[in-house]
């Protein structure tokens, strides 16, 4: 019997029924915010997309940022495999974690876990842990998900990699392990992450702008001291630098930013928002 991970935002941050979800994933794409149509995937797609970064709160919010990413993802083919870095918000389980067996389950279905590609990476990094308490009753990952589906259904399998040590240095191993365990094979990463959090909308823009040329230049290094010195409080900032490191080696010649909104241009609150960034990551 296989492992099941069901999912801990079904019917909060996203539809709870499938028909349900399909229209708020529709209406994601269709938003005056999102890419404004519903993506087909192209089957001989050039698949030239190395990496992209997503954000994760409630689709209402985040949403349409999101189906920028997986507009371009759908025009670019369909991946194997799909390797997803999170931030551990929930502060359970390894400091680095991994599950390797098992499905993840949404409304749309369910999606296998590439167990083969796991062990690889848990065997070439030497600092990621096999561990599905991390991923529980975390949401950064799980979010993902039903836009992947969307589009692909179940063809493909996914390594959910779950970072509670967000450090520079961890950041680089597990890129460097991933890009090495994926050469060769028809995979894209996603790092799974807001930006800055609960500030001023002009504030959290100007910073966010400041992380965002950091990841564009596809400078990892760049990218942390422009946080740190700015107290940037982006959640998935090890995720991001992961990608970056592992992008590089994976060939991405170009980083660019497809779209940023905050929760202010949603709701049009701007005293207190969080910002949302798309980023592709291409050959």
């Amino acid at each position: 019997m296989a492992k099941i991970r069901r999912p801990c935002q079904a019917g909060a941050f996203y539809e709870g029924i499938a028909d349900s979800l399909k229209r708020q994933i529709e209406n994601c794409f269709l938003h005056e915010f999102g890419p404004g149509k519903i993506p087909e995937v192209a089957k001989a797609g050039p698949r030239k997309i190395v990496g992209l970064v997503c954000p994760h709160a409630g689709y209402m919010f985040s949403g349409p940022v999101a189906a920028h990413a997986y507009y371009l993802l759908a025009l670019d083919g369909k991946p194997d495999v799909v390797v997803v870095f999170g931030p551990n918000h929930t502060g359970y389980g390894s400091a680095l974690a991994v599950m390797d067996e098992g499905v993840w389950r949404t409304p749309l279905g369910d999606v296998e876990v590439d167990g083969e590609t796991a062990k690889q990476i848990v065997r070439e990094s030497r600092i990621v842990d096999v561990d599905e308490s991390a991923h529980r009753l975390e949401h950064s990952i799980e979010v993902q998900l039903p836009f992947l589906q969307y589009l692909y259904g179940s063809q493909f399998k996914i390594v959910p990699i779950c970072f509670l040590m967000q450090d520079l240095s961890s950041a680089r191993d597990v890129g460097k392990a991933v890009a090495k365990v994926l050469t060769g094979k028809n995979a894209v990463i996603i790092a799974s992450s807001d930006m800055t959090h609960y500030e001023p909308q002009e504030r959290a823009a100007k910073k966010d702008r400041l992380a965002l040329e950091a990841v564009e230049a596809m400078d990892e290094a760049k990218f942390y001291s422009s946080v740190e010195a700015h107290n940037i409080s982006a959640c998935g900032y090890g995720p991001i630098a992961a990608l970056i490191t592992a992008g590089k080696i994976l060939g991405a010649k170009e980083a660019k930013v497809l779209c940023y909104k905050t929760s202010g241009d949603i709701i049009g609150d701007y005293s207190s928002v969080v910002g949302y960034a798309a980023v592709c990551f291409t050959k």
